[in-house]
């Protein structure tokens, strides 16, 4: 075997993964990242600025979501935000997310945040069809409920969303 073959071993050794290692163990090259966050192929694009400090700022809910089928942020993905009413959930807004696979503005900030329960409906399986991934029919995963509860409206609250089209996980960031 030659040395300095690649191999998804030896790219993953760099920190490197994911479509980036697949792109260059098939031997192809991909451009790096612009401003649209997606690839000329139209796959997407890597991460190519790092993420801002929110020190000093205000309680707010933040989202972010990364496409782990890809190994890159979930560009463009439709996410819907509500709060529960009694036994309904009342929808607040939708927001795309951007190339870095985070919304352009906070999904909620300052006294917009309140206590209560949350729910963000993620529609993945529109992501992954725009993508031109081949998925059966009916999809695995068509919208992904995440729920969540705020208990105290002076802190921050990160959304941090993994997703494939077959499965997901969240968890309260930092």
């Amino acid at each position: 075997m030659d040395p300095l073959a690649l191999t998804r071993r030896s790219l993953a050794g760099l920190g490197l993964g994911g479509a980036a290692a697949a792109a260059a163990s098939a031997g192809g090259t991909r451009a790096q990242a612009g401003s649209s966050g997606s690839i000329p192929d139209g796959r997407p694009g890597a991460l190519a600025v790092a993420p801002t400090s929110q020190d000093g700022l205000g309680p707010r809910l933040t989202l972010h979501a990364i496409d782990n089928a890809h190994g890159t942020p979930g560009a463009a993905l439709v996410c819907d935000l509500s709060i529960r009413e009694g036994d309904v959930y009342r929808p607040i807004k939708t927001v795309i997310t951007q190339a870095n696979g985070r919304p352009a503005e906070p999904l909620l900030i300052d006294d917009a945040l309140k206590p209560g329960r949350y729910e963000v409906l993620l529609h993945v399986a529109t992501y992954f069809a725009a993508l031109g991934v081949t998925l059966p029919s009916p999809n695995f995963l068509d919208r992904v409920p995440i729920r969540f509860q705020i208990r105290d409206a002076r802190q921050r609250y990160h959304l941090p969303v993994l997703f494939t089209p077959w499965g997901y996980s969240y968890y309260r960031g930092s």
